[in-house]
């Protein structure tokens, strides 16, 4: 009975330890209780979502170079300014261009007066090589019969021959005259190509971007000037290949970019390419060697938005974070 009333009197004693005391032993259970929530949040959201920080925005870039050489004569644009797809942007000097055109729209008209000559020169051997048939056809005979001397017979094979060279001389020359036509109206249509190509229009919507070209400066074939970036815009994001299981197009995807930290933009899973970034480069490695040592590969992913962007300043090379959902 004596034990059993000091065991009660030992568990009715007040807990006198200082609060600081009790603090402490609190604290860390707490902190282990949010450590093992945070824990298990973490694990299942990497279980249904994956993201990864090596995602850039990615879009076309149209970049403008002449097609022949010149002065620039007017320039139509400005750093950043919207175009549309037809605008005059840019236009060369013409006038070396054009006296070229002209220079050789003149050879083209004389090679076909030429080819009228050549022409009744043709008519005028056949003529001839038709006669000298005639005359040596009717001397063969003749000299068959004993009534046509030796001279005579002689002289009309030598108008044949002399005849048969004309006009294939006539004919060589009517056939050298349509070449050269053939080839000088070749020359025309690429002299207006050329002279076409001295004013440059916009080939898509966009905007310009990476001005290089001031008005009075001489430009080089293919050397460029200028790009026009249109508005589309989509997401190349590097995920690791072991992130990819589950991964498939149609997924959809929250985007958050850098420079509007606040905001989740929405987009899903366009495609996934079929090579990883490494083997698709222009120097892929060569793992065959004895010092290979393995490294998680990283496979694109193209995303694409599905909310309208236009009223945003998103352009190629701005950083994003995409989270995917994949189950």
């Amino acid at each position: 009975m004596e034990d059993k009333k000091k065991a009660e009197e030992i568990i009715e004693v007040e807990d006198t330890r200082p609060e600081y005391m009790k603090k402490r032993v609190l604290v860390p259970c707490i902190t282990a209780v949010i450590f093992l929530i945070c824990g298990i949040f973490y694990g299942v959201h990497t279980v249904y979502y994956k993201s990864t920080d090596d995602a850039f925005i990615e879009g076309h870039v149209i970049t403008v170079a002449p097609r022949v050489a010149g002065p620039v004569l007017k320039l139509n644009i400005e750093d950043n300014q919207e175009v549309k797809k037809g605008d005059l942007l840019l236009e060369i000097d013409p006038n070396d261009y054009d006296a070229k055109l002209r220079e050789t729209k003149a050879k083209l008209d004389e090679a076909k007066a030429s080819l009228v000559s050549a022409e009744n020169q043709v008519t005028k051997s056949l003529s001839d090589l038709d006669f000298a048939k005639n005359d040596y056809e009717r001397y063969s005979k003749m000299r068959e019969k004993g009534i046509s001397s030796k001279q005579d017979y002689e002289a009309s094979l030598n108008k044949l021959t002399v005849a048969q060279a004309n006009s294939n001389s006539a004919n060589a020359r009517y056939n050298e005259i349509t070449a050269s036509i053939k080839r000088l109206e070749a020359e025309v249509e690429q002299d207006e190509l050329n002279l076409s190509y001295t004013k440059i229009y916009a080939s898509s919507d966009g905007r310009i971007t990476n001005r290089t070209v001031e008005q009075g400066n001489y430009v080089q074939v293919a050397q460029p000037m200028f790009a026009i970036v249109p508005e589309k815009m989509w997401i190349v994001a590097n995920f690791k290949e072991t992130q990819l299981a589950n991964m498939q197009p149609g997924q959809p995807v929250k985007i958050k970019i850098d420079t509007y930290g606040g905001k989740k933009f929405q987009g899903k899973v366009d495609s996934i390419q079929r090579s990883t970034g490494a083997r698709a480069s222009l120097f892929p490695p060569e793992n065959a060697v004895g010092s290979y040592v393995k490294i998680v590969q990283r496979v694109p992913v193209k995303i694409v938005f599905t909310e309208d962007i236009s009223k945003y300043n998103i352009v190629p090379g701005m950083s994003v974070v995409p989270e995917v959902k994949v189950k």
